[in-house]
């Protein structure tokens, strides 16, 4: 229905519809919900006795205490009849627990109140996957879809005392093995388990509407679980119903907010009622409010309500303005007394993907509230293999985090789950903008059959509803890496060859779902929003991998073993992902590896390493020889890793950054860790920073010097994120490593508000003037108002080829309240300095640092320990160490 149908006018004056607002809105509260009864106690679970995994594993056979919301791995642990999944290397004997079948079962009573409400819906927010469901022995649901929300009516089938609710939850192998084996010619699914539990050449993960990762990726185990693993609950109302209410945003700009407030009704009967919508600002403050009756009918419906806000307080990426948010209020009060209400809070943006075509093909950025921003960041995997033990408190720490490195953008990657309620509210008050992939990650998917993709249409519908208040969210995104690997990993041209009519089936059901369904989806459900087909990509254009168009995924450099010096050859419209390889701290490998247990290619090791299924340590070695010579044990290799990974995205980062307007982002793979082990992470699982992140803080920072060295040249660019020009100060001095200053230059600039202002060139005979190459540094400094020093050091050879010597440290320690505070001089050039504390965790702020001849800093140190304790477990590493 149209609004002016619904409503016939506002009535009164403001202050009497304040009044009348405010007493309904203070009678209505309390029965203005449907009863909620969370569902997460006196749960168990057991293999299913007639289960073929029975026979080896009886034990688990036993009813035993379960944990919902959990995971059949979680649960085994805790019961003790299974090893840790992340410590020494169990991951081979844990395989059969994805080949069972399992079945969990809790008892409920319920209030004769609740029992008279003349509506009853059991909800599952996350069941994995293929699960039946029975209530009081009677089937409910038969579920194949991990992603999806189930609502099933149970009114008259509920009872007093002794409610059953059981769930048998069937192995996604077991399920779909048959079917992938009958097919005459297979899809590429994506990495084959080593362990039997499936044929390689029969994968079923991208059959499955379930996190892909659990079937393993290159920087975690294969532990396909299975699990009630989000919210059960029970909800019971009576009378009329608002399922929810979504602030579709028409026009947002400084003058004015133009919503239409969708309001998602169900009704017993058709009759009239009052509906009153109210908002509070940002300070929480009421800003308006507004009564009309409506006529309802029988049935669902939904109510359009047009809303205009004037001067609106604007939501904004982190360094743009504030994350101002709103809170939506609406109430329905129907003819016989019959209440319901609703809320959501969301803030008001406008957000554009544009795709200028230019000369050099067509560009890709994103612009909220007419700003366009340069996407600093990084791509975000799931924070455990088993999600529902991933609390708040873990996921605000990470969010912040990234925060504190200058981010303003996650690529939520399509190889997991869609996120917690919990993380997008984080993300929408950090002011992290959020690239969300739907969950396809891999492979190909069997979009040819009608059934999956009406099962992939239903989740995108469930999944971009309960998502679509979160201004944070800024692309939907159709899958990782499905285009480009059927175009260019020899996914087509395999399948060409043995079957060109069911290839070119298998490509039309993936335009169908990519290119088609899931784009209106999100048309209709959040048109607001832009919808990309793949990543990378340029939304079905011809090549899917193209750095004049669309974004990129670049892994010529690690994957392809290119020098790092490649990033500079490589300058695309979008870098979405790029990335090196480092082992996580000593500390966290501690947690999965005893100290006998820890060697370069040791058994343990190798299978926290999931590159090249366990021989990924090769690469790294490889990039480690280049840069950095040979490490010389286990802990070297650990802490060169590190160097590496740090210094080379440093590297490629600067450079997109230097190319805009060009390029218009940068998100590096990837921001955090699933388990303990080998990852291009810059968090580990623990959530330790590695020396990336220490660097991301820098060379994120809103105002930064980019001088980059390639070909015997270097350029320094001054890149500024601000809105307003800033007058600056640029410097250059080139010293040696003992503290003598050759020369040294300066320059006063104004530096263009979101934009590159170009600060000069110089060869390296410019620069050097003589001097030793090996002995020799040009610094790069960048000072503007009100904004942090900026520092560049550019080197004339590889690490190992410097004649780089003990820069004579020196320590000293003091209390400073909660915190101690270390001071560290130098005498020479301390390159790579890497601060850490044997058997302790410590938080310090600032590490991975450049220290300058006769440089001295100070650093806060957080620690459960005493300074004499902090001062005997001290370690400092540095480049050139002997």
């Amino acid at each position: 229905m149209r609004p002016a149908k619904l409503w016939r006018g506002w009535r009164g004056c403001a202050a009497v519809v304040s009044i009348a607002v405010a007493v309904l809105f203070a009678t209505a509260a309390p029965a203005a919900q449907p009863q909620v009864r969370y569902l997460h106690q006196g749960w168990e679970f057991r293999l299913l006795p007639d289960d073929p995994q029975a026979r080896e594993h009886a034990p688990a056979t036993q009813w035993r205490a379960a944990r919902v919301p959990g995971h059949v791995h979680t649960d085994l642990l805790a019961q003790g009849l299974i090893p840790d999944p992340y410590v020494g290397a169990p991951e081979a004997q844990l395989q059969w627990i994805g080949l069972g079948a399992w079945e969990y079962r809790s008892r409920f009573d319920l209030s004769e109140a609740t029992l008279r409400k003349s509506h009853a819906e059991l909800v599952f927010e996350g069941l994995d996957t293929y699960a039946d469901v029975y209530l009081n022995g009677e089937a409910l649901l038969s579920a194949d879809n991990a992603f999806r929300n189930w609502r099933l009516p149970v009114a008259g089938k509920l009872r007093a005392r002794g409610n059953e609710l059981r769930v048998v939850l069937h192995s996604p192998i077991r399920r779909l093995l048959p079917r992938v084996e009958a097919m005459p010619h297979k899809i590429a699914g994506n990495y084959p388990s080593p362990y039997g539990d499936e044929p390689k050449e029969a994968m079923t993960g991208n059959f499955a509407r379930k996190p892909g990762y659990h079937y393993g990726w290159d920087w975690g185990p294969r532990y396909v679980t299975a699990g009630v693993w989000r919210d059960v609950k029970l909800e019971s109302w009576d009378g009329p119903r608002i399922d929810e209410l979504h602030l579709r945003q028409l026009r947002v700009d400084a003058d004015v907010a133009e919503l239409r407030a969708q309001v998602q009704v169900r009704a017993d009967a058709a009759g009239s009622a009052t509906l009153e919508l109210d908002w509070l600002d940002p300070d929480g403050r009421r800003a308006r409010a507004l009564r009309q009756t409506v006529q309802l009918q029988a049935g669902a419906q939904t109510l359009n309500v047009p809303v205009r806000i004037e001067r609106p307080r604007r939501w904004y990426p982190f360094g743009y303005g504030e994350q101002a948010l709103y809170t939506f209020r609406a109430r329905l009060l129907d003819a016989d007394g019959q209440r319901a209400q609703a809320q959501q809070r969301t803030g008001l943006r406008r957000v554009e993907l544009r795709r200028p075509r230019d000369a050099e093909g067509q560009g890709f950025a994103f612009a909220v509230n007419g700003i366009e921003i340069f996407a600093k960041g990084a791509n975000a995997i799931p924070f455990d293999m088993f999600p529902a033990r991933v609390p708040r408190e873990r996921l605000r720490k990470t969010l912040e985090d990234a925060r504190a490195a200058n981010m303003n953008m996650l690529r939520n990657w399509g190889g997991g789950y869609y996120e917690s309620d919990a993380f997008f509210d984080l993300a929408d008050e950090l002011g992290l903008m959020v690239w969300q992939d739907f969950m396809y990650g891999g492979g190909m998917q069997p979009g040819f059959d009608p059934a999956f993709r009406a099962n992939a249409v239903a989740e995108a519908r469930d999944q971009v509803r309960r998502l679509r208040r979160h201004p944070s969210i800024v692309l939907w995104c159709g899958n990782n890496e499905e285009e480009t690997a059927w175009k260019d990993w020899g996914h087509r041209r395999k399948l060409m060859e043995s079957d060109p009519a069911f290839a070119q089936t298998v490509w039309d059901g993936y335009v169908q779902l990519f290119g088609r369904d899931l784009r209106e989806v999100v048309a209709q459900e959040a048109g607001d929003l832009p919808y990309w087909s793949s990543s990378p990509g340029n939304d079905l254009d011809e090549k899917a991998n193209d750095s004049s168009k669309g974004d990129k995924h670049y892994w010529d450099v690690w994957a392809g073993s290119k020098p790092i010096a490649a990033y500079l050859d490589e300058t695309p419209r979008f870098m979405s992902e790029f990335g090196l390889q480092a082992w996580p701290s000593l500390r966290t490998v501690d947690a999965f590896a005893s100290a006998a247990e820890q060697g370069i290619d040791t058994p343990v090791i190798r299978a926290h390493q999931k590159f090249l299924a366990g021989a990924g340590n090769e690469r790294l070695l490889h990039y480690i020889r280049a840069g950095y010579g040979e490490p010389r044990d286990f802990a070297q290799f650990v802490y060169l890793s590190q160097v590496m990974q740090a210094e080379g995205i440093e590297l490629a980062a600067l450079h997109h950054r230097a190319s805009r307007p060009h390029t218009m982002g940068s998100l590096y793979w990837q921001l955090n860790d699933v388990w303990p082990g080998a990852s291009w992470s810059s968090l580990d699982y623990y959530g330790r920073w590695k020396a990336l992140h220490f660097h991301a803080r820098r060379f994120f920072a809103p105002v930064a010097a980019a001088a980059l060295r390639k070909d015997g040249r270097t350029t320094l660019s001054l890149l500024s994120d601000r809105t307003q020009a800033l007058p600056a100060r640029w410097t250059l001095r080139v010293i040696d490593f003992d503290a003598r200053e050759h020369w040294r230059a300066q320059g006063e600039v104004a530096l263009t508000p979101l934009a590159v202002t170009a600060a000069g060139a110089w060869s390296d005979a410019e620069l050097l003037r003589g001097a030793d190459q090996r002995r020799t540094a040009a610094v790069f400094e960048l000072q503007a108002q009100g904004e942090p020093v900026s520092r560049r050091v550019i080197y004339f050879d590889e690490a190992e080829a410097l004649a780089l010597s003990d820069p004579q440290l020196r320590t000293q320690w003091r209390r400073d309240g909660k915190a101690a505070v270390l001071t560290l001089q130098t005498e020479r050039l301390a390159r790579g300095l890497w601060i850490e504390f044997d058997g302790l965790d410590a938080e310090l702020s600032d590490n991975a640092l450049t220290l300058l001849p006769g440089e001295t800093v100070q650093l806060r140190v957080r620690a459960d320990a005493d300074l004499a304790r902090l001062r005997q477990a001290l370690r400092l590493r540095w480049l050139g160490a002997p």
